[in-house]
């Protein structure tokens, strides 16, 4: 009987590895089962319309027995809960099509590592509570040191850079002599 260190609870797990569904759409069926007795997912998992289902039903089955085999008291699923249900990326395989003008477009084929975790106990999560790491008293005492160096030191001497002044923006000359022509037009033309 498995144990874990922040809880007493009965644990087994199944593990399906690189199954060529994208983790998005694994993760569709995964979270209508997340949570529930493992009886009544294996029943929503029998009849869900998603490809993935068929195969996520084989796993979750392989959980339950794995737990009637851990422990042989076990009647049958209705005991147990799916406690975890995790979906991660696994590899992609990378395909091409060609395209026009002799471009190759890309084609991800990706796969999922599903995880299906059973236990008896409802709220069982792995990875249980956060420890709380105390900085041990030498690193604190460091600390407080360079604290009191650091305020002990003269404050270095800070040059003070003149502002630059920015010269003033000069008519663009074109417009000088636009304006100079139109004056000397105008005057020919009376």
């Amino acid at each position: 009987m498995a144990k874990t260190a922040n809880t007493d609870a009965f644990v087994a797990r199944a593990v399906l590895r690189e199954t060529r569904t994208t983790p998005q759409k694994a993760r569709r069926v995964v979270n209508i089962v997340r949570g529930e007795r493992a009886d009544t997912a294996l029943t929503t998992l029998k009849f869900a319309n998603q490809e993935i289902a068929g195969e996520l039903y084989t796993l979750l089955a392989s959980a339950v027995a794995n737990a009637k085999q851990k422990n042989p008291s076990l009647r049958d699923a209705s005991e147990l809960w799916v406690a975890e249900a995790l979906v991660d990326e696994g590899f992609t395989l990378k395909r091409f099509r060609p395209r026009a003008q002799g471009r190759g477009f890309t084609i991800r084929k990706r796969t999922s590592t599903i995880t299906f975790v059973v236990s008896d106990d409802r709220n069982y999560r792995s990875n249980g509570t956060r420890k709380v790491v105390k900085h041990a008293p030498v690193v604190e005492k460091v600390v407080k040191e360079a604290a009191v160096v650091a305020t002990e030191l003269p404050a270095p001497a800070v040059a003070k850079k003149a502002a630059a002044k920015k010269a003033p923006a000069k008519r663009a000359p074109a417009k000088k002599a636009i304006s100079e022509v139109q004056t000397a037009n105008e005057g020919k033309a009376e």
